[in-house]
């Protein structure tokens, strides 16, 4: 799909309908752009809250604080790398 806008004197581009709808991109969400040379891709960025409940919790993991987990995986690593 090919679609054209215009930059406005201020930086701003309107995305085309086209590109809302195939993106299904609505008032409020976020994008993403990302250059590559001389070219621009444009993403819609996930909601993270979507991605809620997609991924299960181990039941020894749950309630630790992301700290404690960060600790406990740190402490993990250096263990198994001192034993090499």
């Amino acid at each position: 799909m090919d679609a054209l806008a215009r930059l406005t004197s201020k930086g701003q581009i309107t995305v085309p309908k086209a590109v809302r709808d195939a993106l299904e991109l609505h008032t409020g969400d976020n994008v993403h752009f990302r250059v590559e040379g001389d070219v621009v891709v444009l993403a819609k960025t996930p909601d993270l809250l979507d991605l809620a409940g997609s991924v299960q919790v181990p039941p020894q993991v749950r309630g630790r604080s992301w700290e404690e987990l960060r600790d406990d995986a740190w402490a993990q690593q250096w263990r198994e790398g001192d034993q090499g």
